[in-house]
Parts: C-alpha cells; structure tokens; sequence
C-alpha cells in the first residue's frame, strides 16, 4: 500500500465516529479515536532509520497529473519530525481529553471528527511534495481549527475567536498560494524538491522577492507573528485538548514548518533574513513582554506560545544566514531552531494540560483567585513547575539547551555585515536578553502564583482537588521528555533534529552526521551565553517579586490603541460599509439590475473594440441601399417608437406586429425568402395569441417611472443599440474565417438531407439547443400554471372563509 494514503487514514476514521458514538454510549469515544494516531506513530518511527542515513520516501497519488498536481509524500528529516509531532502529541492530546471531555454532555462525535480531519490535514501539509496539494492542506487546517476552537459554538467567545482564527489564517493562506502560483511560473513546477534543486535560477527571476513575501505572509499568519498573532489569544475558547494540540505541536508550527522547508529556496536573499529574524525577534519580545499582562492561565500560555515561536522563527532565520557566510555558528542556529521546536512541543504541551486541569478541578483559570494549590494538587504542581522551569530556560530541563544556543546565535549575528548588520546587528542580542528576561518572569508567574502563597479568602467555583489519574497521564509523560531529553539531547540530535537541519539546509550537508553539533550543558565560565543566563535570571527574579509595582505600566496603553482594537473596528467597518455599499446597488427592482447589465456589456465591448483597434468598418462589402429597404426601415422606426409611446396594450401588439412583418420584408429584400417565411408564420402567431388572450391581459400602468428613470433608459438602450451595430459592422467587415452560411449551404442536403436551410439548422445542427428551448418553455409555462391555479386557490379559500 502506498503510504501517501495514510495521510487520509484521520479522515477515514472520522466517518465512523458518529457511529461509534451512537450506538457505544456506554464507552467513551475517544478510546476508539485512540487507536488512529498510535498507529500512526508507530509506523512513522519505522522511518527514522531512512532519515539518519540522509535518506527519503515518497509515495504518490496522482490527482490533476496533466496539470503536473498529485499527492506527493515526501517523508525527509524535517517532515519526519513534524509527523511524528503530529501523531505523539495527537495521541497524548486524545488520551487526556478522554478524562477531560465528559461523555454524557459533550458532543464527542462532532469533537472527534474535527480533530481526525485536522490531524490529516496537518499530516498533509508537512508531507506535501507539491505545493498545490500542500495548500490544500494548509486550508484545511484553517477550516478545522475553526471548527476546533468554535467547539462550544454556543459561547460568543468561542464563536469570535473561531472567526478570527480563520479569517487572519485564511488571508495569509490566500498570500501564499499568490506565492506558489509565482513559484510555480519561475520554476516550470509545483514540485517542491524540483524547486529547490533550481533555486540557484529562480533567485534571478524578477518575481522572486514577490513571492518570498507572499509564502512570508502565508507562514506569519499561521505561526502568530507579529501584528498577526492577535487570533491566537482568542483562540484559547476551545477546549483545552484542543489549544494543546494546535498551539504546542501542529497548527501554529506549520508555519514554522513552511519557513523551514522554504529556507533552501529563499535563503539566499537578503530580504529572507532580515524579515524571518527581525520579525521573529519582535515577536518573541512583544509576545514575552504582554504575557505578564494576562490573568487568564491559557491566555499567559497563549502570549508565552506567540513569543517562543518567535524565537524559532528569529533562529530559523539566523540560520539562513549560513547560505552568506561560511560561519559554524549559523548551521548551528538551524540546529536550534529545531531543537527548540521539539522542547517547546514537550513543556508547552504539558503547561496546556495542566491549565486545563486546573480550571476543570477549581472551576477557574483566573490567576487573581487561585494561589496554594501546591499542597492539594502535588502532582499538577510538579509538571507546572517541570514544564515553566524549561519555558524559562534553566537546568536541568531542555529549554536550557535551547535557549543557551539561542543566545549565543543572536550574539553570533551581529557581528555579520550584511545591510548593516554589523552597525545594528547589537540590536538582536539585547532584544533577545530582554525577552529572555521577560520569558523568565511570565514563566515564574504562571507557576507560583497558581500552585504557590496563600489560598485566596474568596472560595473558588470548585472545591480543588488533584486530577484523576488518567488526565495526568498525558503531562507526566511530557514532563518525563522535558527533563529526559536535557540528559540525552546529542541522541534526540542523532535520532530526529541532524536528519531535519540537512532538509533545511540540503546544500550545506550531504549526511545528517556532517552537522557537528554537539549539544551540552555546560561550556565553561568563558561563554557569554552563561553570564546573559544568570544576569536573566538575576533580573528576572527582582521584576517577578516587584511584579505588583510595575505591572500598572501596562495600563499606559489605551485599550482603542491596540491590533486587537484595530482588527475590530476594521470588521466592523467593513461589516457596516459593506451593508450600505449593498442597500446603495441592491434596489430590489429588476429594471435596475437589467441597467447594471446593460451598462456592463455596453462598456466592455466598446472597450475592447476601440482598445484593441477591432472596429473596421468596409463600405464595400455592404449591400446597396434601395428605396424598398429605406422604406422598410422607416416603417420598422415608426412602429418602434409606437410601441414605447403605446396607452393601450392592442395599440401595442399591433405596432410589435408591424415590427416583424417589416424585419420578414427585409428577409425578403435580401433575397432569404424561407427566412421571411418563417417570421411571417411566428409574428403571425404570435400577434394571434396575444389577441386571443388579449381579454385576460392587465391593462398597461405606470410603474412608477420617472423622467430620470426614461432619461437612464433612453441612454442605455442607445448605447446598446449602438454597441450591437458597431459589433454587427465590424464583424461584417472582418472576413477573417469564413462564413458559417457557406458550410450550411455545403452541407445542409449532402449531412442533413434536408431542403430547407432553417429546418435543418433548428432541427438537425441546433437539435439539442431547441430540445432544451423547449424543455426551458415548457418548465416556464408549468411553473406559470402552478402559480394560476394556487392563485385561484387561494381566492377560493377566502370566499368560502367568508
């Protein structure tokens, strides 16, 4: 079996939750879900092996193959990595929802299901070879995460973040398909490998910096850079499982992951490494800075999640400045980025599953009314304190390792010359110090003042106790990773983060090994990162126990001038501008809308007609004026204008006859007597049947036109009737193929076996056209029938109700 298909293997599952849940009420339905995502892992570890010799796997299933789109699995290092991200944390993250998500209230077929189609779909996106199929993915983690975190739709909250998520990550995900389509055109492929193996052109081609920006824009929206990682705050209204899951492995990584998988394309502009690194330090800085703001326990772990995605992403890029300079030191930043990337998923996860316990157990996640929680709830306290240790960087957790390598790639970069870096380049280090510093304090807060102190003298919604054994589960085995991987980190190197550094960087290495770094804890009294460690830590306790006395600084800041207040009104704006701009068009008259039409097809075409210099007028090729035709044609003018100045409707129907019996003496002029049979037979007929039903017909009335409203329409039936004879001229000037008559003429006996021309055409060549004209009528005239008889049906209700 080709193992592209297990991407869909969530997607298939999902089709038997509500079955399960149904007619297994009695078992919690997550058991069931369980099974998927082990699998899953399981069968990924068995690649590890592949990736650690410099190797890969694909499978495919073709899709638009004459399009050059199919499903391309593309199983390297770094997309190892990240399934089995995926697929572990799932696995954990499904286990503590089974205790987590009562089975008697909530609507476990519909959580399930989201969280299977969005387990595909990030399976997809860090598996795509090809970057349509990728962004199929892409949106499709868009959509289920809406569906995610609008989980309990009945919430205004839930229902707002939910739209803010997809509507910021939606927007970026549209940016980056302008992206790839451009990718696309430069490199004659959608293939993501072919791209990167014909970087070395697309740099030169002048969509490139285009599209650097867009596939930028599609990876900040995602990965909550800033100004956009206002959703990610909002999106903390789903359940806890879910912001565990999305927020420390998969949805927020991605585009973590998409500016790591890029890098081999875009690395070598300038343009890449100062956005992907100053960017990526601002967020880290602004997102540590407010996360000491917060009050709300999953808000603290929202901003704390915003700002060490900055830092990878300030890493992914210091990275990318090894494609400039011959420097260890910035192989050794990509390193770091994923290493961090595997540290963050491990305590971040367990942080969120401790929040989650502790507003489950306590009823509250405010942070003003918990506090002493240690002694009631030792074992939430522990992995608390396991995983803020490792979010603030210290030993003997792996955040240490991380961080310290960290610092010192921002120390490494400001002494590279590359626009300046070398005069602002000291910028990058103190804005990473002083979110370190920050990082130190929020980690501090969100532990000790949850778990440490005094109880509060206001009782909580809930009297608190420890988690039941099965929802603890899932933190202590991340705990265990935390504090397991600082003791083993060169192994997880060799295992998972060498094989991903060479798919960032595939032009550096030629095997996982050739990445020579070696992580330890210690590197002597000499290294700068150590003495920035104890001067973060040595001011970083001083602002967490002065916290009270300086935490009034954020209130400077007026709550109008925020990227939250300014997301607000936009939409609100746009929301209310968008109502006027359509009650302005949408009169709800049809004469408006057939102007708005008219108007259109008017200046299009008489656009294109000047624009491309189509309009040629031959004199020659016309036929000669005779006075039959000049009379004709006065006649057909003067029933024309009968017909529009018309009080009664026979004055009408008799001047609408004169203007076909003058159109079928035109027939007849121009030497086309079966034409002008035939008009003569339909006008016949057809003055016949107005005249017989002449009796039932409403009089004419005013519909309340007004001389600006005839004004309006005497203009657009001029321009209309212009436009049509300058096409009709032009066309009949341009003999540029030859004309479709002379193929009738040729073949309408010989193919059709017909004698006469226009009954051959409506009932041979146009077969299909009349049998659906007719079917259309015969649809209209049923639907007018129905409309007469219910009509008349109600009438008679009334008489008789009377």
């Amino acid at each position: 079996m080709e193992f592209v298909l297990l991407i869909f293997l969530p997607i298939v599952a999902a089709l038997f939750v509500p079955l399960l849940f149904k007619r297994l009420k009695g078992i919690h339905t997550g058991w069931f879900v369980l099974v998927v995502p082990i699998a899953l892992f399981v069968f990924y570890l068995g690649f590890i092996s592949t990736t650690m010799d410099g190797g890969y796997a694909t499978s495919e299933l073709q899709w638009i193959p004459s399009l050059g789109i199919s499903f391309v699995s593309y199983i390297d290092g770094l997309s190892l990595l990240f399934s089995l991200l995926i697929t572990g944390i799932g696995a954990l993250v499904v286990l503590y929802s089974i205790f987590y998500l009562d089975k008697d209230r909530e609507q476990l077929n519909n959580f399930y299901v989201y969280l299977l189609i969005f387990m595909s779909a990030m399976l997809g996106v860090v598996q795509s070879d090809n970057v349509i199929s990728l962004y199929l993915f892409w949106e499709l983690t868009s959509i289920s995460s809406f569906l995610l975190i609008g989980y309990w739709y009945t919430r205004d909250r839930s229902r707002f973040g939910a739209l803010k998520s997809m509507m910021i990550t939606v927007f970026g995900g549209l940016m980056m398909l302008g992206g790839f389509v451009l990718l696309g055109i430069m490199g004659d492929t959608y293939s993501i490998r072919e791209l990167i193996a014909n970087s070395a052109t697309l740099v030169e081609h002048e969509f490139f910096t285009l599209a650097l920006i867009l596939v930028l824009l599609g990876a900040f929206t995602k990965s909550a850079q800033f100004p956009f990682y206002i959703w990610l705050p909002d999106a903390m209204e789903a359940p806890t499982p879910v912001s565990a899951y999305l927020h420390s492995a998969t949805m927020v990584k991605a585009g973590i992951y998409l500016v790591a998988r890029f890098t081999p394309i875009f690395a070598v502009s300038e343009v890449w490494v100062w956005l992907v690194t100053g960017i990526g330090l601002l967020t880290l800085f602004w997102g540590s800075f407010f996360a000491v703001k917060q009050t709300d326990l999953k808000a603290i772990l929202a901003f704390s999640t915003v700002s060490q995605l900055g830092l990878i992403m300030s890493l992914l890029g210091a990275g990318a400045v090894a494609y400039h300079a011959d420097d260890a030191i910035f192989k050794f930043a990509a390193f770091a980025a994923i290493f961090h990337l595997i540290n963050h998923a491990t305590f971040k996860g367990s942080l969120f599953m401790i929040a989650g316990i502790v507003d489950h157990e306590t009823g509250t996640r405010d942070i003003r009314k918990l506090g002493g929680l240690m002694s009631i709830m030792p074992v939430s306290f522990t992995v608390a304190f396991i995983g803020s240790m490792s979010m603030a960087g210290l030993p003997p957790f792996n955040g240490f390792l991380s961080k310290e390598m960290f610092l010192q790639s921002m120390l490494a970069i400001r002494h590279f010359e590359l626009y300046n870096f070398a005069t602002w380049g000291i910028i990058f280090p103190v804005v990473a110090w002083i979110a370190s510093v920050f990082t130190f304090v929020y980690s501090f807060y969100f532990v000790f003042k949850t778990f440490a102190g005094q109880r509060k003298s206001e009782p909580l919604p809930q009297t608190p106790h420890e988690a039941p054994v099965g929802m603890l589960i899932s933190p202590v085995l991340l705990a265990t990773l935390v504090v397991g991987i600082f003791f083993i980190p060169n192994l997880i190197g060799k295992w998972l983060v060498k094989p991903a550094v060479m798919a960032v960087q595939p032009d550096l290495y030629n095997h996982p090994s050739e990445v020579a770094v070696h992580v330890a804890a210690w590197h002597g009294f000499d290294s700068p990162a150590l003495w920035m460690t104890i001067a973060v830590v040595g001011v970083g306790a001083v602002l967490y126990l002065t916290m009270n006395k300086w935490q009034k600084l954020y209130d400077i800041q007026p709550q109008y001038l925020s990227l939250n207040a300014l997301y607000d009104s936009t939409m609100m704006f746009g929301e209310s501008g968008m109502n006027r701009l359509s009650r302005f068009y949408m009169t709800g008259l049809i004469r408006t809308y057939l102007l708005y039409m008219f108007a259109f097809i008017v200046a299009i075409t008489t656009a294109t007609l000047f624009i491309k210099e189509a309009f040629v007028v031959d004199m020659d090729s016309f036929s000669p004026v005779t006075l039959y035709g000049i009379m004709t044609a006065i006649i057909l003018v003067i029933a024309v204008v009968m017909i529009l100045l018309a009080k009664t409707r026979l004055a009408a129907i008799i001047a609408l006859g004169a203007v076909g019996y003058s159109v079928a003496l035109f027939f007849v002029i121009f030497k086309a007597p079966d034409l002008a049979l035939t008009q003569l037979v339909i006008e016949t007929v057809s003055v016949a049947l107005f005249l017989l039903a002449f009796k039932h017909l409403p009089s004419l009335k005013n519909h309340g036109e007004t001389t600006r409203n005839k004004l309006g329409n005497a203009v657009i039936a001029v321009g209309v009737g212009v436009t049509v004879a300058l096409v009709a001229l032009s066309a009949h000037s341009q003999k540029l193929i030859p004309s479709i008559s002379q193929y009738y003429k040729d073949t309408v006996a010989t193919e059709a076996g017909g004698g006469n021309i226009v009954n051959v055409i409506l009932v041979d060549y146009r077969g299909f056209d009349t049998l659906f004209e007719i079917a259309v009528l015969s649809i209209a005239g049923i639907g007018v029938l129905g409309m007469i008889r219910l009509r008349l049906a109600r009438k008679e209700g009334k008489d008789e109700n009377k």
